[in-house]
């Protein structure tokens, strides 16, 4: 293959930022990534700051439960309209509420002082994060609905590429306000940056979507149902169908569609995928400050610089994706992630220096662009036009389900080992995915399916 062909190859895969629609991920990506921050990593500053102990903020990390939960109702998101919204579309009339809730939500922790009032301030985070949550169901679904399949990866990326954008924004910006003018201040300021999502759902179209319903034949698991439970009253028996429709089937279709053999090895992936960075992640801004580091040089290195690492990832992630296949780029990115917690670990056993800890979370935020990217579009690629939204949720609530509860213990693991066997330790759980992309690469090699529905340029 001449330099030529190689160049035209790869002209080609960075074509896909060309789309308006990926464009408009940059912004909904913000809108995503902009609460998520202030309900975990900022707040668990904010919460140290204040004197609050390591293992309570261990606890306040089970607040992105919410996140993990989702499937629970991402059904009604995905079938039920809103009275008056609903002329925005399914989708955006759902975006729009949650962002609202959101708003209100960071404008209630910002006048909340969890020194006297930590339970308000739990309270406030489970709500916030809810309406987080759920506008992440809605935004999942347009970013599937609004592209193409061999668009997915640079959809990601966008989405990727904004959401890191808001970190800084909620991370680098609300540690500088906070140091400024105080944490009521800084978490105003992120309310006020919370419309940027409001603007967006009001200036985007409603996509198309890929099936309509109505002309849809029933779910073959519902019409056994409605024959098994024919003598039942009307009212309960169709609110039992809706929920087999919306809950169960979605769950079925994706085994119907995949098999056993495979199926289950990609949901193992999913499960174990995230497992190093979530609990790696929540432990960050403590660990900064344990190891002596201000505010101002957290939110430089780590909510500036770091993220702007990420940001450079993700656009890798996006060609790599089209180049190599979605196997090889989440591999790569996962054993990238897995010595930068081992440099972690180095870090936390000797005497940490800015120049240090810049090239360490560079290492780490760009392998968390690769790995986080591949693996939105990874599971993109897997979900039904039938069930985008409620599939998407399903496979949210099985990678961070785990991932969070693991994470939600590191202030125990610290207390009772110290940094280095903490690091050492989310290096090691990354050893489970790796071995299931192995084996999915292993049969990709000989022909077999893994489960990825879209084809894989470059990956041969």
């Amino acid at each position: 293959m001449n330099m030529t062909t190689q160049d035209s190859r790869w002209t080609r895969a960075l074509g896909v930022y060309a789309n308006p629609r990926v464009r408009a991920m940059l912004f909904l990506g913000f809108s995503s990534g902009l609460p998520f921050a202030l309900v975990l990593t900022t707040l668990s500053a904010w919460l140290r700051q204040s004197g609050i102990n390591r293992a309570t903020i261990g606890t306040f990390s089970l607040v992105g439960l919410a996140y993990s939960l989702k499937y629970f109702w991402a059904p009604i998101v995905d079938r039920l309209p809103i009275p008056i919204l609903g002329r925005l579309g399914r989708r955006r009339s759902w975006m729009l509420l949650a962002q609202a809730c959101i708003v209100i939500g960071l404008v209630m922790m910002a006048t909340t002082n969890p020194t006297s009032d930590v339970a308000r301030m739990a309270m406030l985070a489970v709500f916030t994060a809810f309406a987080s949550s759920t506008q992440d169901i809605a935004v999942d679904a347009y970013r599937i609905e609004a592209a193409e399949e061999k668009d997915q990866g640079g959809m990601a990326a966008a989405y990727q590429i904004g959401y890191q954008v808001a970190l800084i924004c909620a991370g680098a910006g609300a540690l500088t306000a906070a140091a400024g003018y105080g944490w009521t201040t800084a978490y105003l300021i992120m309310a006020v940056c919370a419309f940027v999502g409001i603007f967006t759902t009001f200036a985007i179209a409603e996509p198309s979507a890929r099936i309509d319903r109505a002309t849809l034949p029933p779910e073959p698991l519902v019409e056994r149902f409605e024959q098994y439970a024919a003598q039942w009253p009307e009212a309960p028996r169709k609110l039992v169908a809706w929920l087999v429709g919306a809950v169960i089937c979605p769950f079925a279709d994706f085994f119907q569609r995949k098999g056993l053999k495979i199926g289950l090895p990609i949901l193992l992936l999913i499960i174990t995928f995230r497992f190093n960075y979530t609990t790696m992640g929540v432990a960050a801004n403590p660990f900064y400050i344990d190891m002596g580091f201000t505010l101002k040089e957290i939110a430089l290195v780590s909510k500036v610089y770091g993220v702007i690492m990420t940001m450079v990832g993700a656009v890798l992630a996006g060609v790599l994706v089209r180049r190599i296949g979605l196997l090889r780029t989440m591999l790569f990115g996962l054993v990238m992630l897995s010595v930068a917690n081992l440099l972690y670990a180095h870090m936390a056993a000797t005497k940490p220096t800015l120049a240090w800890l810049a090239t360490i979370v560079s290492a780490d935020n760009l392998a968390n662009g690769i790995a986080g990217t591949s693996f939105i579009a990874y599971m993109s690629s897997l979900t039904s036009a039938r069930y985008t939204a409620t599939q998407y949720a399903l496979f949210g609530t099985l990678w961070s389900l785990p991932a969070k509860s693991l994470a939600s213990q590191w202030g125990k693991i610290v207390n009772a080992w110290g940094y280095p066997v903490f690091f050492t330790y989310t290096a090691a759980i990354a050893i489970p995915a790796m071995c299931l992309l192995l084996w999915m690469l292993w049969r990709e090699r000989r022909g077999e399916t893994t489960g990825v529905d879209a084809a894989e340029p470059g990956a041969r």
